[in-house]
């Protein structure tokens, strides 16, 4: 598997975790879409595989400028 693809022209993640059914697999996607994060099921050869991608909406900058 893959460890990163490019989904809808975005890169997403591999959580690392083979799902053995998609109940297993929707579950966990739930969980990472309470998190924030764009997550893609993808099914191959009977087993359901997640890809996240986390959008970054705040940036917090320390420090004073150079």
């Amino acid at each position: 598997m893959d460890l990163a693809r490019v989904i809808n022209g975005k890169k997403h993640m591999w959580d690392k975790i083979t799902y053995e059914d998609k109940k297993s697999a929707d579950d966990a996607a739930k969980k990472y879409k309470d998190a924030n994060f764009e997550v893609e099921l993808i099914q191959e050869e009977g087993k359901y595989y997640l890809f996240t991608r986390r959008v970054v909406t705040e940036v917090v900058v320390e420090g004073q400028p150079i």
